[in-house]
């Protein structure tokens, strides 16, 4: 059975990996020209994608390229005082097994790990589908047409796999009043195991280093009083509303908005969306991660929600034999739960590391001092990160999907 996946992030070779371990016949497509390296920013696998990573055999690789951050230190708006949060302390209230990891390192140890038994087609993209009785036929933009069994979305929040098979992203989207943006510096404050930052009303700045990285990298986040409008391919109106938006914050925030935002080799900026769709499958045709159901960049916990996706995915797959019109309805109800959950939460996280009136800012200022003296169960308690809020992560139990290949004709053919 032929499987064409769009994207080669996260989602797309963890995919990947698993329908080749139940022996489908795997084409990855991505529209980068190679292996994406924008420079990134670090992203949380918590324990059920890490017990799918340890599933992978790729444990090592991705513990030993682990960011190291151990502090969190920041101030606020109009004050200098620094307040410092203990990493530790607040993973050990999230999860008990943990892991952050710039993307970009995420993606290339799952890349490597796929790419003897995978077809990966760069510099492509999907540009037509048309489903057949026995099939469905791919245009591409630089390759000949092909036929698959099935076409898998795993191209991210502005999914190309998803305009062509639902419609238009705002039908689906719904921004949770939150911006991010993430740029790569040169490491000029020397941080290596913690990020530092300054916090405001509707804005916050952090700069973060990495065991093993030779840069850095300026995170922002920020609540304007409307949506604002923009493309998300226009760098040069991202960065004027960036600017904007942080005029007249202090620390290092004018450096950072001048010289390192004018010369910085990668840029990253969105909204902070949630895709909200009753169902992510059409005939031939699903979404696994954020094309299908992004519960919002930053704040919802979503790369873990990607790979343990992957994983149901190929898993119910297996399990129908590659009957997609069994399969496809068992892995939305799968993981519908934890997809409504991750939503709900974002929501409140937004809120919470953003905060709209000055009464908030305080509040996240004794949040931290909570989390460094408080012991974990009450701090699970009193933080609201219990079965309702991050820990929910944790909570998730997998199912254990067939090993063998599957071996039924009409599924590998």
């Amino acid at each position: 059975m032929r499987i064409l996946i769009s994207g080669a992030s996260v989602a797309g070779p963890v995919l990947a990996y698993w329908l080749n371990r139940h022996g489908f016949a795997v084409t990855v497509v991505e529209r980068a020209p190679a292996l994406r390296k924008a420079g990134g920013h670090a992203v949380d696998l918590f324990r059920p994608a890490m017990d799918i990573i340890d599933k992978m055999g790729l444990i090592k690789p991705v513990q030993a390229k682990r960011t190291g951050t151990e502090w969190i230190t920041f101030r606020s708006e109009n004050n200098d005082r620094l307040h410092k949060l203990e990493v530790g302390k607040l993973i050990s209230a999230v999860s008990d097994r943990h892991v952050e990891i710039m993307r970009d390192d995420l993606g290339e140890i799952l890349y490597e790990a796929t790419l003897p038994d995978v077809e990966y087609l760069f510099g492509d993209s999907i540009t037509a589908m048309e489903e057949t009785a026995d099939g469905i036929d791919v245009a591409f933009e630089e390759r000949p047409a092909r036929r698959f069994d099935l076409v898998i979305g795993a191209d991210g929040l502005h999914s190309n796999v998803r305009r062509l098979t639902f419609g238009p992203e705002s039908r689906f989207s719904t921004w949770i009043g939150a911006y991010l943006a993430v740029m790569s510096i040169p490491n000029y404050l020397g941080l290596r195991d913690r990020m530092d930052g300054i916090t405001g009303v509707d804005k916050m700045v952090g700069v973060y280093g990495g065991a093993h990285m030779d840069d850095a990298r300026a995170v922002f986040m920020f609540r304007p009083a409307a949506e604002l409008d923009y493309h998300h391919r226009d760098v040069d109106r991202q960065k004027e509303l960036l600017r904007r938006h942080f005029a007249g914050l202090g620390w290092e925030v004018p450096r950072l908005l001048g010289e390192e935002l004018d010369r910085a080799s990668t840029f990253y900026f969105d909204s902070i969306t949630q895709l909200r769709m009753d169902t992510w499958s059409r005939g031939r045709v699903s979404l696994v991660g954020d094309a299908g159901y992004c519960p919002g960049p930053a704040v919802g916990g979503s790369t873990s929600l990607a790979v343990v996706g992957a994983y149901v995915l190929a898993g119910e797959l297996a399990e129908a034999h590659g009957d997609h019109t069994r399969a496809f309805p068992a892995y939305e109800r799968e993981i519908g739960d934890y997809v409504r959950r991750s939503r709900t939460f974002a929501v409140g996280a937004a809120k919470r590391l953003i905060p709209s009136t000055h009464l908030g800012l305080w509040g996240l200022i004794q949040g931290t001092r909570l989390i460094n003296h408080a012991p974990t169960p009450i701090t699970r308690a009193l933080t609201g990160l219990g079965a309702r809020g991050l820990r929910l992560h944790d909570e998730i139990a997998l199912k254990n999907y067939p090993q063998e290949p599957v071996t039924r004709t009409d599924a590998t053919r």
